[in-house]
């Protein structure tokens, strides 16, 4: 099973990730792609900073418009054709960016779409500031979206030949990048249907998953920090210390005498 989905690998990741922005604009993406906007408006107001920086832009809606940080940045990578406004253009592993300048960076599955996913948290990590933020959107392999995979991902069509990481080897990841895990939230228990009728028929498994089956969503959010390791200064002890304590000793010289 593991060899079978390491083969469904999208043999074009630019072209993978155009025909993603085309998956959100079907029916079954919008439904997706709204469940997506409301739990990022609610995470995203309470991260506080100067500069936000999204990586990718996997549909043309702003997906962090509900930040309180006024100075958003919108990246893609080299070969991308993208509306909309977008502030850079740079290869993933490779940011433009200065270390420690950034408070908040988002990656709507920036990370099932990457040549070097390690490359690209670890320049996420660099850019960051201390406590700093990081919010992540992927596919939940364990998941219906998950087993559609297994039977669609063979054609080469995104968002099937993507790489569904689990949250868990995502949460792994991090702890080595030094950060820690805040959050994890799953979403979109309905089924990859395309029918319209059917996605909105199916509305209640949105309120009833988070309660019932809350790990088997389709996708998952995870929020984590940059942990800042700080040194606890020793403070010296000043006190002068005897050589000889009072009744502990007795020189050699008065033994001597007697």
């Amino acid at each position: 099973m593991k060899r079978l989905l390491q083969a469904y690998q999208c043999p074009d990741l630019a072209a993978a990730r155009a025909v993603l922005r085309q998956w959100y604009r079907l029916p079954l993406g919008q439904a997706w792609q709204a469940v997506e906007q409301d739990l990022l408006n609610q995470v995203l107001v309470d991260c506080f900073g100067y500069h936000l920086l999204q990586i990718g832009r996997p549909c043309d809606e702003d997906l962090c418009a509900g930040s309180r940080i006024h100075h958003r940045i919108a990246m893609v990578q080299a070969g991308d054709a993208v509306d909309g406004a977008v502030g850079l253009c740079a290869e993933g592993g490779e940011l433009p960016l200065a270390s420690g300048s950034v408070d908040v960076v988002v990656l709507p599955h920036t990370l099932s779409y990457a040549a070097l996913p390690h490359a690209l948290l670890r320049e996420v990590e660099r850019v960051l500031i201390p406590e700093g933020y990081v919010v992540i959107l992927g596919f939940n392999p364990w998941s219906l979206f998950g087993l559609r995979r297994l039977f669609a991902g063979w054609r080469g069509r995104s968002p099937w030949c993507g790489h569904f990481y689990s949250s868990l080897r995502l949460r792994d990841w991090l702890s080595l990048l030094g950060f820690d895990s805040l959050q994890l939230r799953h979403y979109f228990y309905r089924p990859p249907l395309a029918s319209p009728a059917l996605l909105q028929r199916l509305g209640w498994l949105e309120r009833w998953g988070g309660r019932c089956w809350p790990i088997l969503g389709g996708g998952f959010m995870l929020v984590a920090r940059k942990r800042v390791t700080t040194l606890t200064p020793i403070r010296p002890r000043w006190r002068s210390r005897r050589l000889i304590q009072v009744g502990s000793a007795e020189p050699t010289v008065r033994r001597n005498r007697t």
